[in-house]
């Protein structure tokens, strides 16, 4: 079955069709919206009305059967079609209401969609390895689109959260702006040996490469780092450290559909939304830039319906 034939909605954006990376207008046919309201339903649709606020994540489809669907965790499904993949010929179409999420009426849709992406991410480890308890103290590397996403979730779960930066710049940031407990430069041996043994997990999002045994030893006994970053090299792991404290390196991607939309209904609840800049889509190439430069707080949200409004 074609692209064209599964997903028979055309649709105008902007997309990069060589090895420049520039963006540019582009016609295609499209599987779905990322956030916006219902306009239409099919018939078979049962949990969705028109004029419901929705939004879809990084995954539209999985082969609904194996162990881990069928235990909610359609995210680690062998067969899973991530939001931007082309389904294989072989598999069905994707069971897309499956795949949607509801947005409650309090959150805005434009600070709400990163949490599709970012807010699951951090969420579910949390959550999974129990970094979700009052009092505990749990460390953020790294404060960006991911980090700053993970403070405002743990700080909502009443734990105490120290970020732990390169940039001794972000510390402002950091306790004023959303409210850490503490600031730690990773690069300043002092306050890192000051804080060895202090946390009882750590959320790592950095996806550029970098040491790990500096932050083991910060964990407690029983501590756990997970890693939701995605280094593009190999990473250096020691493992005598994690011998002498029982401790433990694991990763995390994302949520299932079920942990998804108790993400969204937990950051409703505690008013909890991505710090973001919209943009129009003809501004997409400069965002591009600036991304390299790290010069976006947090992300970048490209607001579609009032670019197409503007161009017809």
């Amino acid at each position: 079955m074609s692209t064209e034939q599964e997903h028979p909605k055309k649709a105008f954006g902007w997309a990069a069709r060589d090895s420049s990376g520039v963006f540019s207008p582009f016609k295609f046919s499209r599987r779905h919206e990322i956030v916006g309201v219902v306009t239409e339903v099919g018939s078979r649709v049962q949990k969705f009305n028109v004029g419901d606020k929705v939004g879809v994540g990084c995954m539209v489809g999985s082969c609904t059967s194996c162990e881990n669907c069928t235990n909610n965790l359609e995210n680690y499904c062998p067969e899973w079609i991530l939001t931007l993949m082309v389904p294989s010929t072989t598999m069905e179409p994707p069971h897309m209401e499956h795949f949607v999420v509801r947005i409650p009426e309090t959150l805005p849709l434009d600070a709400a969609a990163p949490l599709l992406c970012a807010g699951i991410t951090t969420y579910s480890p949390l959550r999974y390895f129990g970094l979700d308890k009052p009092g505990m103290h749990v460390g953020v590397v790294g404060l960006g689109g991911l980090g700053h996403v993970a403070v405002k979730f743990a700080k909502a779960m009443g734990v105490k959260v120290t970020v732990i930066s390169t940039s001794p710049n972000k510390k402002e940031e950091a306790i004023e702006h959303l409210c850490a407990d503490s600031f730690l430069v990773s690069r300043d041996e002092d306050q890192m040996q000051a804080a060895l043994g202090t946390l009882d997990g750590i959320i790592d999002t950095v996806s550029a490469v970098h040491p790990l045994l500096p932050l083991i030893g910060l964990l407690k006994s029983h501590g756990k780092l997970v890693m939701v970053g995605a280094p593009e090299k190999p990473l250096e792991l020691p493992v005598f450290p994690l011998l002498v404290g029982r401790k433990i390196v694991a990763g995390s991607g994302i949520g299932g559909m079920k942990e998804t939309q108790e993400m969204i209904d937990f950051a409703a609840k505690h008013s909890i939304t991505a710090d973001i800049e919209v943009i129009p889509m003809d501004y997409v190439n400069i965002a591009m830039e600036r991304l390299l430069k790290g010069d976006v707080r947090y992300r970048f949200v490209i607001d579609i319906g009032n670019t197409l409004k503007s161009t017809l």
